[in-house]
């Protein structure tokens, strides 16, 4: 009887060493990574038109706006540059519409209502060449204003439809 005794134990042992004590578990991960994007949307900026103006006529202003939208507290900076003056910190030249006539209108944008904070434009290491307008990102579309002004002197061209192209460039 001893014999069975102890066969029993150790089978008994033998079975508990075995069996699971609580049912086996294993983990994995769900993973996301949101990141931080910001968007000027085709046609997030109004076109600046300063219309018919007299050649002998005053300084004209005139104002308009973009729009930027950047993920929640992504800070971002942006920058204007026209097409026809790039070198210059918020200065652009309008050209002529017209094969022939060679004169340019020359104007300068302003991120600020009393036109005196030259918009600058962002370089591709996010640093802005004069005045760039910066903010933080909420997840809507923020709109910035943007001022242009085309002094007298400049005006003292031949009549004729005057244009350029101004890129927005958001760095973040």
């Amino acid at each position: 009887m001893k014999k069975i005794l102890i066969a029993s134990a150790v089978a008994a042992v033998a079975t508990a060493a075995l069996a699971p004590t609580h049912p086996p578990t294993a983990t994995f991960h769900v993973l996301l990574k949101v990141v931080s994007p910001c968007t000027v949307p085709a046609g997030a900026g109004s076109n600046i038109n300063f219309g018919d103006v007299d050649s002998n006529a005053a300084d004209v202003a005139k104002s308009s706006s973009i729009s930027v939208t950047c993920s929640k507290k992504t800070p971002y900076t942006v920058g204007l540059k026209s097409t026809n003056n790039a070198s210059t910190a918020g200065a652009g030249t309008m050209l002529a519409q017209t094969g022939g006539n060679a004169d340019t209108v020359a104007y300068q944008l302003y991120s600020d209502a009393n036109y005196t904070s030259v918009w600058g434009s962002t370089n591709t290491s996010g640093t802005v060449a004069g005045n760039g307008v910066g903010g933080v990102g909420n997840g809507s579309a923020q709109v910035i204003p943007v001022y242009a002004k085309v002094l007298s002197a400049a005006l003292n061209v031949t009549p004729d439809n005057y244009k350029d192209t101004v890129t927005v460039t958001v760095r973040y």
